[in-house]
């Protein structure tokens, strides 16, 4: 019988392996809540020092990968850029705001106090400030999107993030004095986008230049074959076992404000992706701009969260339910792409 291409017995069922985990770090912070608390003294700038870690081992594999020539070539395609940038700062935050007061405000009003709604709707405009900088090249990996594109649209992001991201939370939610930890900001982009990039290139040279362009592409790169996908398990369940109380004593609530946020997570996949179909853009720029927009810097939105309003607070809630919605549903948009592939342009604009 034949494999299928591309995509291993482990990436496969992959979404049971990101429960199984999920369920495991709940379990771990609710009876060995010394774990996580020996973890969570390995923090600089709101950043957990070991989740820091798996994510850099995540992303280092995926970037040795890139000629980065194609970098250069990746930033002539205006038309993919100007798409992922228009979905993260002029349609995102809104439909997210939007989606949030509508369900959580009106629709489950009686079911929610206002004042903690209230909080739950700051969580969730937190989360769609905040494109996604880390998490997205996992997905564009498992759509086969163009590594050196995704790249480009993450720096692009970054740097429209540090002077956009404050002004868009602001206006949302009338709240004049939202104090963001640029700290955690700049560490954030530094260990999962700046760092991993330089690793990687230097590495890449050196395996090019001592045993040759194919040695890189067919046995060294594929020595880290599973590195991203235990690396994403690995932080999950650190992460999860982190917020393992919040989650079990708040479950009604958890759910209500789940439903917000997965309907803009498909929403925001589903504009993105038709718009780059209908531009003609080739599925390997399509999908990772597609997926950029639909998930979320958790990191940055979970840290301004508690910084501002506590780790015990609703809006801290709200973005960690950001967290435990995602994974399920950008798997999910990850299946969608790969089988929607064959609609898209067969050619590559990216060499």
């Amino acid at each position: 019988m034949k494999k299928e291409s591309g995509i291993n017995f482990f990436e496969k069922f992959l979404t049971v392996w990101v429960i199984l985990c999920m369920i495991g770090g709940i379990l771990i912070g609710r009876y060995l809540p010394q774990i996580p608390t020996a973890l969570g003294r390995l923090e600089y700038a709101n950043i957990s020092m070991p989740i820091a870690i798996l994510i850099w081992l995540i992303i280092y594999p995926m970037m040795i990968k890139i000629d980065f020539k194609s970098i250069v070539n990746a930033t002539k395609n205006l038309k993919g850029l100007t798409i992922t940038t228009s979905i993260n700062w002029l349609i995102k935050p809104f439909t997210m705001y939007a989606l949030a007061v509508l369900f959580l405000k009106v629709i489950f009003s009686d079911l929610i106090p206002s004042e903690l709604a209230d909080e739950y709707v700051t969580g969730a405009v937190l989360l769609g400030a905040a494109p996604c900088t880390a998490m997205v090249f996992v997905w564009s990996k498992l759509t086969k999107g163009n590594a050196a594109y995704t790249l480009v649209q993450v720096a692009v992001n970054d740097l429209i993030l540090l002077v956009a991201f404050v002004p868009i939370v602001g206006l949302l939610l009338g709240i004049s004095n939202v104090t963001v930890p640029y700290a955690t900001l700049f560490l954030s982009i530094v260990l999962f986008v700046v760092t991993p990039l330089i690793a990687a290139g230097i590495t890449r040279k050196f395996v090019i230049a001592h045993r040759g362009l194919d040695y890189l592409e067919n046995t060294f790169i594929k020595k880290f074959d599973k590195s991203t996908m235990t690396g994403l398990l690995l932080t999950l369940i650190i992460i999860f076992s982190f917020q393992g109380d919040k989650l079990i004593n708040n479950p009604l609530n958890i759910a209500l404000i789940a439903i917000p946020l997965t309907i803009q997570t498909f929403l925001i996949f589903v504009i993105a992706y038709i718009w780059a179909k209908k531009w003609g853009m080739p599925h390997e720029v399509a999908s990772p701009a597609a997926m950029i927009g639909a998930s979320n810097f958790f990191e940055l939105a979970v840290a301004v969260a508690i910084s501002l309003f506590g780790i015990d607070s609703g809006v801290t809630l709200a973005t960690v339910v950001g967290l435990l919605v995602e994974v399920p549903v950008m798997l999910i948009l990850v299946k969608i792409s790969n089988s929607t592939r064959k609609h898209f342009k067969s050619q590559p604009t990216i060499v």
